[in-house]
């Protein structure tokens, strides 16, 4: 990745191949500035540990964050169930290398949450060093000016003020026309308008 700048890195993902996982954390491991991590709505298996390559992770107070043990599909015979089984065990290794780096969990207590398949709400995640906090909604600064009445958009008083224009182009069209013309002919002519 070109740059050294801080970015912010948000993830809203149920996981997938876990190698493509291991490439963008080594990406951002390597990155040379600060990498800010934000789940703000969940990340399970393979973006878990995406997530740990945060410099700062922080999860949404209603985000989850899942950890489970790698998965594959296998065929052939004995011998190439135990490659597989052997494969998958290097696998979980693998993984628990980046949940043991952020968390400081021992390996075999990861090894156990991901046999459960451990979810976790914001909450947790913190608690057990998945996260380093909660995301918080934006203070406003002392620069910046409260929002005034005047700048906030009214859908009423747009409409009322659109109809009494109308009204009032309608009243003067009126005063030529001859007497005896009624409301309903103002509804009319407004229904004509927005045709």
């Amino acid at each position: 990745m070109a740059g050294n700048g801080d970015i912010t890195v948000w993830i809203n993902s149920p996981g997938g191949d876990c190698v493509a996982a291991a490439q963008i954390y080594n990406m951002l491991m390597d990155y040379p500035g600060n990498v800010t991590v934000k789940i703000d709505g969940i990340a399970a298996s393979a973006a878990s540990v995406i997530a740990m390559a945060g410099t700062k992770v922080l999860i949404s107070p209603v985000g989850m964050l899942m950890i489970h043990n790698p998965a594959t599909l296998a065929w052939g015979d004995s011998g190439e169930m135990q490659k597989a089984i052997e494969m998958l065990g290097s696998v979980k290794d693998s993984i628990i290398n980046a949940y043991e780096i952020k968390t400081g969990l021992s390996r075999t207590k990861l090894s156990h949450m991901m046999d459960a398949e451990t979810w976790m709400d914001a909450g947790k995640a913190v608690e057990l060093g998945f996260a380093d906090g909660i995301l918080a909604r934006a203070e406003l600064t002392e620069d910046v000016e409260p929002i005034t009445m005047s700048m906030l958009y009214s859908k009423a008083a747009v409409v009322n003020s659109l109809m009494d224009k109308i009204a009032a182009k309608c009243m003067t069209k009126q005063k030529t026309e001859p007497a005896g013309r009624s409301v309903d002919s103002l509804y009319e002519r407004l229904n004509l308008l927005k045709n």
